[in-house]
């Protein structure tokens, strides 16, 4: 027997295209194309459209899984729901011939760069490392929980050679490594007990310091000449 046609490749083709040619939801799209997190209300702007119509069309594209809810404390935010989505919209935008347009954060420069987030660093200091550790294997997410990373072998190896006593950690009663969405830079950092391990690292070391009145962090002239190294950090990370 075949199978209905509401199942069939082409039919969901169908709803996922839909889903993408409205104006509105379209535009929702393309803001998030370069990879930054956002608000339904930052979302409702840029796609001009009130916050309840907002709503409608963040649920239609959440259900067509073209989008993700990642919630954060008290905030929520929205995010593309996987690479893959990422890849066939910036294919649909070289074939209209549209550039992308560019997330420009509005936080202070020296809460951007490095700042502290509970026990573990944020800011785009923050985010390169993880992307880094990430990118290296060292850490990996979990099958059951994409939210929530194991250490691999290599990992195990890398933060030994840091210093970081792992085994401390896993008899901590926490989360050992989760993604937390950064609030300038609206990408995750490691947050966790290894993001605590990390922030603790970065301090002994003298690799940054804390700001007396503020959770600002500074990054150190032995922190730009040693981080790079060590985990591999793009210059941009380093710049206040």
């Amino acid at each position: 027997m075949s199978a209905p046609l509401t199942s069939t490749p082409d039919a969901q083709l169908s709803r996922v295209a839909a889903a993408i040619a409205e104006p509105a939801r379209a535009r929702m799209l393309c803001c998030l194309l370069d990879g930054h997190a956002r608000t339904s209300t930052e979302l409702s702007v840029v796609a001009e459209v009130s916050p309840s119509t907002a709503s409608a069309h963040l649920a239609r594209l959440t259900e067509q899984q073209l989008i993700t809810l990642v919630s954060q404390g008290k905030h929520r935010y929205f995010r593309l729901a996987s690479p893959q989505v990422g890849t066939a919209l910036e294919a649909l935008l070289v074939l209209a011939g549209q550039p992308r347009s560019q997330f420009v954060p509005s936080t202070p420069g020296r809460l951007r760069q490095a700042r502290t987030c509970y026990d573990h660093m944020a800011g785009a200091l923050a985010v390169a490392m993880g992307d880094r550790i990430l990118a290296h294997g060292w850490l990996v997410p979990l099958a059951t929980d994409t939210s929530s990373y194991a250490l691999s072998p290599s990992g195990e190896t890398a933060f030994a050679h840091l210093g970081i006593d792992v085994a401390a950690l896993r008899t901590l009663r926490r989360r050992f490594a989760c993604t937390c969405l950064d609030w300038s830079e609206r990408k995750p950092h490691i947050g966790g007990a290894v993001g605590a391990a990390l922030l603790q690292l970065c301090l002994q070391r003298a690799w940054v310091v804390q700001d007396l009145d503020s959770r600002a962090l500074q990054t150190t002239a032995l922190g730009q000449r040693q981080l790079p190294a060590l985990f591999d950090l793009p210059e941009v990370a380093l710049q206040g």
